[in-house]
This record gives structure tokens, C-alpha cells and sequence, in this order.
């Protein structure tokens, strides 16, 4: 089954809005896993406007699932961040300095000499490396040149296209799919899932590994509770 790692930012945006530690992000990354996230997904920017990184290192004392840290290589700190943390998977995105949130892929092809050699760098520290990309085939190509393991597919124009014409909304991503794993990529994807498009979602990817969801599966969380909210989304991906 596709795993689940659920994405604690917006948690961490709810505690600096008012300063102190309520709530406490330790906290929820500890229920996340004991209510049945299959891993933890933090993404720190350099502004530290949600999960700090100081909170990457508490997470990573405590953590007894998967930890997939996202964020965006260019940035000497973060390297240094996932060095010293060593989670089990790094997630690389292409952000720029003070963006809301992430918009775009890799340009697999145009960057391939620098991610070849950022992601030789986390390798050699033992931690799987997966690279945010969009569902285009040149670029599930040229990501399978980078030594990269997996890819994440970039999944928000999905998003928006489901609700008019899921056939058409998935067809991209089913392509990309199909030569990720002609390649021998992984593949995970993220970014506006939710509970109306994540089973279409990944009844129609194969080899979907695992699925990182934070906006939509914390906010329904106000509404029914973390725990009901993370199985809603697990029985999705049955």
C-alpha cells in the first residue's frame, strides 16, 4: 500500500502565529505516528516561518516511522540540517528565497550537473533522495540521469483539473508514472491531495510509493480530529 507521511508545517504556522508552544509540533509529529502517519514530513525555509530548525531536531529524537525532510539544496544551512539530522529521505525543491509555497519542478535537464552532485552528497550519507518534479516525460528522464532514487510528482494541476476532468487531469501523471518506472525510479507525489482526489489519484499511478499531505489533511483535522483525519486519508490509498 502507498505510504502516508504526513506533512506538520501548517501546525508549526498555527504556533508562531501567537508565539509560545501551543501547539506543540513535537507533539503532533508523536500522535501523527501513533494515529497511523507512515512517516513525518517537515519542509523549513530559511525564514523559519513554520517548522524551525530546531524543531527538525527535536522531530528526529523522537521519530519511530519514516522522517522526509523538503527544502531547497541551494541553501548551505539546509544541507547542513539534513546532514546533521540524517532522516530517511530528502526531498529537493526548487524554491525560491521567501516563497509562500512550492510551485514548480526541477528542470531536470537544464540542472542535471548540480543536482547529480547535491544528491551524490546525501547519498554518500546514506539517505534516499527524492527530487520534486513535474509530469513531464524529458524531465522523468533527465531525473533518472541525476542518480537520483525517486522522483515526487508535483500533483497541484492535478488538483485543479480533478474536479472538471479527472481522465484528463491524470493522464500526465499516469505517463510520467509508466517511465519513472521504466527507469527504475521511485516515485512519490505531493501538493493539494485530498480526500475528493487522492484515490483516484493512486489507483491510477503505479508504483506509487508514498504520498506526502499536509494543508488539506491538517485542516480537515479541525473538523473530525488528527486521528480521524490521517485514517480518512490512509483508507484512501487502499
Amino acid at each position: 500500500m502507498t505510504k502516508l507521511s504526513v506533512n506538520i508545517n501548517k501546525i508549526a504556522t498555527l504556533r508562531n502565529s501567537r508565539g509560545g508552544n501551543n501547539p506543540n509540533v513535537l507533539q503532533a509529529a508523536i500522535n501523527a505516528q501513533q494515529f497511523g502517519a507512515d512517516g513525518i514530513t517537515v519542509h523549513p525555509r530559511p525564514d523559519e516561518r513554520h517548522i524551525t530548525y530546531n524543531d527538525v531536531r527535536d522531530i528526529k529524537k523522537i521519530i519511530t516511522t519514516e522522517f522526509n525532510i523538503e527544502g531547497n539544496p541551494r541553501e548551505e544551512k539546509f544541507i547542513q540540517l539534513v546532514l546533521e539530522t540524517l532522516p530517511h529521505q530528502v526531498t529537493l525543491v526548487p524554491d525560491a528565497l521567501g516563497q509562500l509555497t512550492s510551485d514548480h519542478g526541477w528542470n531536470t535537464l537544464e540542472h542535471k550537473n548540480y543536482l547529480t552532485n547535491i544528491i551524490a552528497v546525501f547519498k554518500n550519507a546514506g539517505i534516499r533522495v527524492s527530487i520534486f518534479i513535474d509530469p513531464i516525460i524529458e524531465m522523468v528522464k533527465g531525473a533518472a540521469l541525476t542518480g537520483t532514487d525517486r522522483i515526487e510528482l508535483y500533483t497541484e494541476a492535478y488538483a485543479k483539473q480533478f474536479v472538471e476532468n479527472k481522465e484528463k487531469a491524470i493522464a500526465s501523471y499516469h505517463q510520467a508514472a509508466v517511465k519513472a518506472n521504466e527507469l527504475g525510479l521511485g516515485i512519490n507525489a505531493g501538493h493539494d491531495l485530498d480526500l475528493q482526489n487522492l484515490k483516484y489519484f493512486a489507483q491510477n499511478i503505479p508504483g506509487l510509493a508514498e504520498v506526502s499531505i499536509g494543508h488539506a489533511l491538517i485542516s480537515d483535522a479541525l473538523y473530525v480530529g488528527l486521528e480521524n483525519s490521517i485514517q480518512l486519508y490512509k483508507r484512501q490509498l487502499q
